[in-house]
């Protein structure tokens, strides 16, 4: 990581300090099962194939398997045992009548901490708390083998942590820096031999990018690429989707495949990249820069994408506070779930990633709202003609918070357009088939893993009942309630205590605090 070349420090900023410093999961067993059968009777079925919700439905589990959905009756009319799987000898029923129940959910940009949030275990059980069971991490920022063993323990169910798929950035570990097609190609072999199950791009010389690429792709790993500045003005989204990659992060490299009346984005002529101030406050004006929406240059990129089964993973949430600053550092469970450290990272800085607030104003957030509706609109439309759009976070950056930052996202991805089935969709099956690994997860049908989200509300009605805060509810009786929150996260056919996991996080918080002193305040205030 050393060897990145300056212009992509301050991408990778995160990933050097976090060198070391990110404290592993313990290794405890949390959570109850697997059993030799699990029964999970009467749920509402939400499937992650676009299926219409069914129920009541038992679903049953051996291990960790599907092995039977059946729909047992009708709504309002009592069942009839008769109809109804029979639990055997050392099973264990799971009552979640009147519930419903989804595929785990799959963060397709997921980095486990850094020196913000030092912990694994707090960044793992606010995934796990929100329904979490999948996560790709984007740069393997602790290191690949640290990463892999994470990997490894949760895969053997020794820690409480989604399943993990470790993607390195591209010339991570190099001895010297990437300057050839071969040295690219020596490395993209080199890090699947590693175990490294995809590569993280931010660019390189088009040369560089293209053997990357296709050797990668000639080895069976995926890709993904955040399109940096420092690079994009030579090689755009189109051109990597092209030489082998299989999904692009937020929306970089995208406008600039877009552009008819430019090349290059129209920077003011005192710009500095490494000011970060500069480089968002001007990325807000980008979309207006490409070409309109459904005119023929815009139609032409967005089928040349498609007839590559290319992936988009927008992470709309990552930047809401550009459009909204004061939203995004107010969100209430700040309070309770935001490290101390994490709370400091986010706060106004020359030198942390994402922490631009220098002089951030009406004008800036004017411009992003703008820069959303064009975006949007791209987005909506490429799910529209079939394309995969996915759902990633990128949490620890800019006042969004593991867990809480991802069903933001969702309710982003209904504002762009999505029908909330859609939506379901893009963060359980379309991820999988991001990952190559739709044969395991990403569906609930029979001889997949058992992995689910149960929450005891309509998430198709209002996606806020997925907050770990839940959502606010006025009863009859004229009483202010709280009412969601995910009641279960089931991983490998094992229940997790989903509100006892964000519970956890909450006293991990709050002993922090304590121990520092620490007081959360806003930002410019005593």
């Amino acid at each position: 990581m050393k060897k990145l070349l300056p212009a992509l420090l301050i991408l990778v900023t995160f990933s050097i300090s976090a060198q070391d410093k990110v404290e592993k999961a313990p290794l405890v067993k949390e959570g109850d099962g697997p059993y030799p059968q699990l029964i999970i009777r009467g749920v509402m079925l939400i499937d992650g194939t676009g299926a219409p919700p069914i129920g009541p439905t038992d679903i049953v589990v051996k291990q960790n398997k599907i092995v039977s959905i059946q729909t047992v009756g009708y709504p309002g009319v009592a069942f009839t045992s008769d109809r109804r799987p029979k639990l055997e000898p050392g099973g264990k029923e799971l009552n979640a009548e009147g519930m419903y129940l989804m595929p785990g959910f799959i963060d397709m940009h997921g980095h486990i901490g850094g020196s913000q949030a030092p912990s694994a275990e707090y960044v793992f059980k606010l995934w796990m708390g929100h329904g979490i069971t999948t996560i790709r991490e984007p740069s393997a920022g602790n290191g690949l083998d640290w990463v892999l063993e994470e990997k490894r323990l949760s895969a053997e169910n020794r820690i409480t942590a989604p399943r993990i798929w470790a993607y390195t950035v591209f010339g991570q570990g190099s001895k010297d820096p990437i300057s050839t097609p071969q040295q690219a190609i020596d490395w993209v072999i080199l890090n699947k031999s590693k175990g490294a199950d995809g590569i993280k791009f931010f660019g390189a010389r088009p040369e560089i990018m293209d053997a990357a690429l296709r050797k990668n792709k000639e080895l069976g790993l995926r890709s993904a690429c955040h399109h940096a500045q420092v690079d994009v003005a030579r090689w755009n989204v189109v051109n990597s989707a092209k030489a082998g990659l299989t999904s692009m992060e937020h929306w970089y490299g995208l406008p600039e495949a877009l552009f008819t009346t430019r090349t290059i984005q129209d920077y003011p002529l005192d710009y500095n990249y490494q000011n970060e101030q500069h480089r968002f406050a001007e990325a807000g004006k980008l979309w207006k820069q490409a070409a309109p929406p459904y005119s023929e240059h815009w139609n032409e990129v967005m089928n040349e994408l498609l007839s590559l089964d290319f992936t988009l993973d927008p992470t709309f949430n990552i930047y809401e506070a550009s459009r909204d600053l004061h939203r995004a550092r107010r969100a209430e469970w700040h309070e309770e779930y935001t490290l101390p450290s994490l709370w400091a990272f986010y706060q106004p800085s020359k030198i942390s990633h994402g922490s631009y607030w220098h002089e951030w104003g009406t004008e800036q957030e004017v411009n992003w709202r703008e820069n959303y509706q064009l975006w949007m609109t791209f987005v909506n439309e490429y799910k529209n003609r079939g394309g995969r759009v996915t759902t990633g976070s990128d949490s620890g950056f800019i006042f969004q918070l593991y867990g809480f930052a991802y069903i933001r996202e969702l309710e982003l991805l209904r504002e762009a357009g999505f029908h909330p089935l859609e939506i379901i969709r893009s963060a359980t099956l379309y991820g999988a088939q991001a990952l190559g690994k739709d044969k395991e997860v990403g569906s609930v049908e029979v001889g997949k893993l058992a992995d689910f989200v149960i929450v005891e509300e309509n998430p198709l009605k209002n996606l806020q009942v997925l907050y770990g805060t839940g959502a606010i509810k006025l009863t009859d009786d004229n009483k202010v309630v709280r009412v969601g929150g995910v009641k279960y996260t089931i991983k490998d056919g094992i229940i997790y205590d989903a509100k006892k996991l964000l519970a956890d996080v909450r006293k991990m918080v709050a002993d922090e605090k304590q121990k520092s002193g620490f007081v959360l305040k806003q930002p410019g205030t005593n």
